[in-house]
């Protein structure tokens, strides 16, 4: 592991305590954090009832305490000591009321016994707390006092921008939502993988496209900035993905986007190929994170989805056991590196056309052996393979993909090429 992921794996364990939801303290607190990490991060706010399409933004949820006591007065339930144990958005209480009563409240799962679950009520008024099955078990009839300290009010929404500028105005789009309280995978591993994206694209000079990044709470963020912007996007954006669910080490996913012929589909598939054949893909009725939007009918944007294990597939989803044991440093590091790998085929995907006739004289250059063996057209058959197809007509992942190497592999040859003025980058060709 090296020090990046270190880095990134210390910003999970700062941020895990924070209860962050759609709207309050913990996002703008959680938006903050990252500014700290990333200056020219834009932090905005949009007043609770401005309309998004057919959505409005809801009222701001405020939460300070809640906890349920026993008749002798001892916590039971401390949403302090994990901020799983209140439903997300609830409204306040302070009631006292029997086991049966509070029942109506409690929210387990009996097929994971030792987990707390994940659960809110962001559109309808209601409380609730949730609780290990095995917790919910223990509980002995009696009378119980319910406090949660809470406030719903108009307020804000807030989010993260920043922009990245590029030589050319088309946008590569990237998204990753910060509205789920204490979950490592499920939340946290995406705006630490996209800060440290963020961080690697900054220190590059002469990138290719401009880079737009958002901080967003899932949803209602994904369709407020769409409302505000798609227009925008639809005309410039190339590429994108959102990024989630890619922290821990179990596997590599892939989600395309409903075209799934976009750029984004072919270098997630050709990426993630090449890091590991076993990747998981599903299909788009397999959705269930913003790309909804980004790639709803009428907004079409080209966004996919490169993950580790992907949301609603993986048993801690949703619930405490999605905690810093199952994000690992090394799964931080290997979900940066495909997006990375991805981000980098888009940039260096270009046209290129061979320069002389026939096959140029390589030997006098130092590109091919000078003696000729059995064994001769195999140490240069990538170069012999990329340069057949620098016809200008296919760019250099469609090479890429026809001679099956990693994309990563034929860019040192095709500079060497350019270096020799062998290959020279053109505008496409029609092929006749």
């Amino acid at each position: 592991m090296n020090s990046s992921s270190t880095q990134m794996y210390q910003w999970m364990k700062d941020l895990f305590p924070l209860c962050r939801s759609i709207t309050g303290e913990g996002v703008r607190d959680t938006l903050k954090y990252f500014r700290k990490i990333l200056p020219d991060l834009a932090i905005h706010e949009v007043p609770s009832g401005t309309k998004a399409f057919d959505w409005v933004v809801p009222d701001e949820w405020t939460i300070r305490d809640a906890y349920i006591e026993d008749e002798s007065g001892k916590k039971i339930v401390d949403f302090q000591k994990n901020n799983l144990h209140l439903m997300g958005y609830s409204e306040p209480v302070d009631e006292w009321m029997n086991l049966d009563q509070l029942n109506e409240f409690l929210y387990s799962l009996p097929e994971q016994p030792s987990a707390v679950p994940y659960v809110t009520s962001y559109y309808k008024k209601r409380w609730g707390f949730c609780i290990s099955y095995e917790q919910h078990m223990t509980l002995k009839k009696g009378n119980y006092h319910v406090v949660i300290d809470s406030e719903i009010k108009t307020g804000v929404m807030n989010y993260g921008e920043i922009i990245i500028p590029g030589k050319s105005s088309k946008e590569v789009f990237l998204s990753t939502y910060v509205c789920h309280p204490s979950m490592a995978n499920n939340e946290l591993s995406g705006p630490v993988v996209t800060t440290a994206i963020v961080k690697w694209l900054s220190s590059l000079k002469d990138l290719e496209y401009t880079y737009r990044i958002i901080y967003i709470p899932e949803t209602i963020g994904s369709i407020l900035y769409l409302s505000k912007h798609f227009e925008h996007l639809k005309k410039n954006v190339i590429a994108g993905f959102n990024i989630t669910c890619i922290g821990d080490e179990r596997c590599y996913s892939y989600l395309p986007s409903r075209d799934g012929g976009t750029l984004s589909d072919k270098v997630s598939l050709h990426v993630l190929k090449h890091i590991d054949s076993n990747f998981l893909r599903y299909k788009w009725t397999d959705r269930g994170s913003d790309e909804r939007q980004y790639c709803a009918p009428g907004i079409d944007l080209p966004i996919a989805t490169i993950m580790r294990s992907k949301y609603g597939e993986y048993p801690e989803y949703h619930c405490s056991l999605d905690n810093l044991n199952l994000v690992t440093a090394k799964g931080l590091e290997g979900g940066f590196n495909a997006i990375k790998s991805a981000i980098s085929v888009i940039e260096e995907n270009k046209f290129y056309k061979a320069t002389v006739l026939c096959e140029p004289q390589l030997g006098k250059r130092g590109l091919y052996p000078t003696l000729s063996t059995k064994n001769t057209r195999k140490k240069v058959e990538t170069m012999m393979n990329l340069l057949t197809y620098c016809d200008g007509t296919i760019n250099l992942l469609e090479i890429a993909e026809i001679i099956n190497k990693p994309f990563w592999e034929i860019v040192p040859i095709i500079e060497k090429l350019k270096d020799f003025k062998l290959v020279s980058e053109c505008d496409p060709v029609s092929r006749k």
